[in-house]
């Protein structure tokens, strides 16, 4: 296996490995989608050249729907299109049992930030500071799933023989998240505490984990477990490399070694 299939089939496990973000219908009302469970959860399929991580993990979850004999697709990325204009994209229609699904397919990243807003949810926001959960669970309630009752998806509703009123709406939204470095009693409820994946620590407080060893994934890889077989950097050779993602205003997802073998995720924020 070369490294870049490697390190695909790592980054499938990693998806399929990271957990639902809640159960059932705890947030917004939105159900969460039971996926298949695979007996060997090898990646057999198709990815195009640069894909974006999203884009990526609609590609994994497209090849899990179809190790499944219960699932059939219909449709999956299908832009909707007023005459040249695109008014939105499905993700998936399925039918699983003869029953019809709209599924919408999210995978993020998102920091506690007890400052921002007052909810519990609404203080997880992206690395960077510029989205945040609660903006993406309102564009999925105001935007991705009333996209099915458009007056320009009827046509292809009508090819499928499906009415909207039939079609059930589902999400798979996957996420992990991190806490302020040593933050204590922070609720994560209704949030699945399996999420949990790590801290954010601020550039001035690294200096604490200078015996330590750091790696900096590319961004696809964040969906990868900690691979204990990298190129590690000594802390001066990574503090050097964080300050250029730092001042360009990125907050990058890190890999720790502690020296005594123990590993982390960790973001370093420039906010």
């Amino acid at each position: 296996m070369d490294l870049k299939t490697k390190d695909i089939q790592l980054q499938y496990e990693g998806f399929l490995n990271t957990p639902q973000l809640w159960e059932n219908n705890e947030v917004f009302e939105l159900q969460q989608f039971e996926l298949p469970k695979l007996k060997t959860p090898i990646f057999e399929g198709v990815l195009q050249k640069n894909q974006r991580l999203g884009k990526r993990v609609e590609s994994f979850l497209s090849h899990l729907l179809k190790q499944d004999v219960t699932v059939k697709i219909l449709v999956e990325n299908k832009q909707i299109q007023n005459k040249k204009i695109t008014v939105g994209e499905l993700d998936f229609l399925i039918e699983t049992y003869k029953n019809p699904i709209h599924l919408e397919v999210i995978y993020k990243f998102y920091l506690y930030d007890a400052s921002v807003g007052e909810t519990e949810l609404e203080h997880w926001i992206g690395p960077n500071r510029r989205d945040s959960l609660v903006s993406k669970l309102n564009k999925l309630q105001d935007k991705q799933l009333p996209l099915l009752y458009n007056s320009f998806t009827k046509p292809l509703l009508t090819k499928l023989n499906l009415k909207p009123k039939t079609v059930q709406q589902q999400v798979l939204f996957k996420a992990q998240l991190f806490i302020p470095y040593q933050a204590k009693n922070i609720e994560l409820k209704p949030l699945n505490k399996n999420c949990e994946k790590g801290f954010y620590i601020h550039f001035n407080e690294l200096q604490q984990f200078n015996k330590c060893k750091f790696h900096i994934p590319s961004k696809i890889n964040w969906l990868q477990e900690i691979q204990i077989q990298t190129k590690w950097q000594t802390f001066e050779q990574f503090a050097q490399t964080i300050e250029v993602f730092l001042n360009q205003k990125s907050a990058p997802l890190c890999w720790l070694k502690h020296p005594n073998g123990e590993t982390e995720k960790f973001f370093v924020v420039w906010w």
